[in-house]
């Protein structure tokens, strides 16, 4: 991307969810390229970590509070932002939740809070950004998408339904925007371990609790088993994948999609070579998923 930012001379980045796993490293890499950085998040603590970490580097980044729940704090962010730079060039919609689930268990309350964060909260602070970047006829906006946003493991509905709607909000944009010389991009990774696997066992606590007992019980601790697995072989970090955003940001011609893991580049094609048939076998071989499953413990 054109480096053209108003006070500085470099490009304004806004990252949200940028204190921790793949936003962190995003919002670190781009500052170390000279990019003015803004990171976004809701923890104080975490936020003072990152700033002090950015002075210890000389890096132009500093922080904010943002909750994209939050219709005001989204608002707010966005005009601390441009009174401060003038102009984002760059949005990083990182911010995300994980719920794991079945469908059935899931309660309503959880399936409002997964798509609030994931999508509702994307568009928040996408709505919130793009007027301005219309305006001058430039701009890109990032979407952290997923592998879950091309295929669906058990347990994982809620979380993927909000990824796949990701991909589809992105390819609208993708056309919308246009006319007005603002690219859109996915990002989807594999597995990579950061913080939001531990958040996510936190969010997920009614439902996991109770893996020993109820209908699903095999179930889960099938998906249990995956997930350990999935964690021990992965082999790509926060860094890797910072990378890979940063290939997005500066692409004079940026893909509609990257994706980061070997994982995600085999389930891509995959999902574009094989019957749905042949892909659910897989899946359910690799998590373990039989028909005598329902039988109690």
């Amino acid at each position: 991307m054109e480096r053209s930012g108003e006070a500085t001379g470099a490009p304004v980045v806004l990252v949200t969810g940028a204190t921790d796993g793949l936003g962190r490293a995003t919002a670190l890499l781009l500052a170390a390229r000279g990019y003015r950085v803004f990171a976004a998040g809701r923890s104080a603590e975490k936020r003072a970590q990152l700033e002090a970490l950015a002075r210890e580097k000389k890096l132009p980044l500093e922080t904010l509070y943002l909750d994209v729940c939050d219709p005001e704090s989204a608002n707010a962010a966005v005009a601390q932002v441009l009174g401060k730079a003038g102009a984002i060039d760059v949005l990083i919609n990182n911010a995300g939740v994980v719920y794991v689930a079945t469908v059935e268990e899931m309660s309503m309350a959880h399936w409002r809070s997964q798509f609030e964060t994931n999508l509702f909260g994307v568009i928040r602070v996408t709505q919130a950004v793009l007027p301005g970047m219309r305006e001058r006829r430039k701009g890109r906006i990032v979407m952290m998408s997923s592998v879950a946003g091309l295929l669906t493991p058990p347990t994982y509905g809620p979380y993927s339904a909000t990824k796949h709607a990701i991909e589809a909000v992105s390819n609208a944009l993708r056309h919308e925007l246009y006319p007005f010389g603002i690219a859109t991009v996915l990002i989807e990774p594999g597995y990579i371990v950061t913080g939001i696997q531990q958040a996510s066992a936190e969010l997920s606590k009614p439902y996991l609790e109770n893996r020993d007992s109820g209908p699903y019980a095999r179930l889960h601790g099938k998906s249990r088993n995956a997930r350990n697995a999935a964690r021990a072989s992965s082999g790509t970090t926060p860094e890797d994948c910072a990378r890979i955003i940063l290939r997005a940001v500066e692409a004079k011609n940026p893909k509609a999609r990257y994706t980061v893991t070997r994982l995600a580049t085999l389930v891509k094609w995959a999902r574009r070579l094989l019957p749905d048939s042949l892909l659910d076998a897989m899946i359910r071989r690799s998590t373990g998923i039989t028909r005598d499953m329902e039988r109690p413990l």
